[in-house]
């Protein structure tokens, strides 16, 4: 860890708060989605037995499908699911339980702010509303991360500050972060909070993982700013929307699956290539699955506390888990650096 926070493992500091997370957290943007309540709780039962207690959610997540037999709807799904859980099992108190507050709310998402609801964004207006609303929806009396999930170009940070620290004193929410912001939108968040006395961010949720451009996007500056600020980082996407589980080989069929199309659309480039066939084989040397390399590699970066990890089954959250005990050995570090290195002719950003 950085910052000399102190580690207790399988359990982190996030940032410089006093807020200990399991090493990775659980996502549930898939839960009412691509898995439905019963397979939901089986993925939490097993990240629970593991030790885990950082459950990560949004109000927008997620609409079921009719695949599913339910209605399409704007979001709380994912909430409502993992309020049932921790009610049934009764653990609420040993769980760190993370949502967000910013995209659109309402039937098919259509209430955006050009009607009378203006049911999204960050203003004061809409964060209140919404932290109740999802505290309604998760069973809870207070949420334990409270995050803003992107930012919101139209309403002052210090707006957005001052209605996130109202609901901290007001004892509904415990800590603050955010999600899909750039490291100058974070500093002046930070700025303002300092100068107005109020609640700051402890945490950022970026896209982060080894594949290019999202690793350059991240370590260019986010990761500098929350190396020296001491904010904690809580990456998704560790695994590139499956591109880093070794299923996808240069010159193989893919997939079939809307996942492959996705990555075919937009990740897949010789550098990819290049890094996803080093990652393989830097896996057999040490023993792991791509997958488990991949999210070791970046549990190794200083400034990361615990990356987001999505399953949609026990068996894939279990052979993720498993890797945990097991780090990759410094010269194995040091290949995955190199392939997929923006500054390979500078000097590193860890010197």
């Amino acid at each position: 860890m950085s910052f000399g926070a102190v580690t207790t493992e399988p359990y982190v500091q996030l940032g410089r708060s006093g807020l200990f997370v399991y090493r990775v957290g659980i996502g549930t943007m898939q839960f009412g989605w691509s898995v439905d309540e019963a397979g939901a709780f089986d993925v939490l039962d097993a990240y629970a037995e593991a030790g885990g207690n950082f459950i990560d959610t949004a109000d927008c997540y997620s609409s079921w499908s009719a695949s599913m037999g339910g209605p399409v709807n704007a979001g709380g799904v994912s909430e409502e699911i993992v309020g049932r859980w921790l009610a049934s099992r009764g653990n609420r108190d040993e769980m760190v339980v993370a949502t967000k507050v910013r995209a659109a709310m309402g039937e098919q998402f259509s209430d955006h702010r050009g009607t009378a609801a203006q049911r999204e964004g960050l203003s004061r207006r809409w964060i209140m509303k919404a932290c109740d609303d999802s505290l309604r929806r998760l069973g809870v009396d207070h949420i334990d991360l409270y995050q803003a999930h992107f930012i919101d170009p139209l309403v002052p940070i210090e707006e957005t500050m001052s209605a996130f620290t109202d609901l901290v004193r007001a004892g509904k929410v415990r800590y603050l972060g955010c999600s899909n912001f750039s490291a100058w939108r974070l500093v002046e968040s930070l700025w303002a909070s300092d100068m107005r006395n109020l609640e700051s961010f402890v945490s950022v949720q970026p896209e982060y993982s080894l594949v290019d451009p999202v690793r350059s996007h991240v370590e260019m500056e986010l990761a500098p700013m929350c190396a020296h600020y001491g904010i904690g980082m809580i990456p998704y996407s560790p695994l590139a929307g499956g591109l880093l589980t070794g299923k996808y080989r240069r010159d193989q069929p893919l997939p079939d699956s809307v996942r492959a199309e996705e990555n075919a659309e937009n990740r897949f480039s010789d550098t990819n290539w290049d890094i996803i066939e080093t990652l393989v084989e830097v896996a057999a040397e040490e023993g792991q699955t791509p997958a488990q390399a991949a999210i070791d590699w970046l549990r190794s970066k200083p400034w990361v506390s615990a990356p987001i990890v999505g399953a949609n089954r026990p068996d894939q959250l279990r052979a993720t888990i498993a890797g945990l005990d097991s780090r990759l050995s410094p010269d194995a570090l040091a290949k995955l650096d190199e392939v997929s290195s923006f500054r390979r002719s500078r000097p590193s950003l860890e010197t």
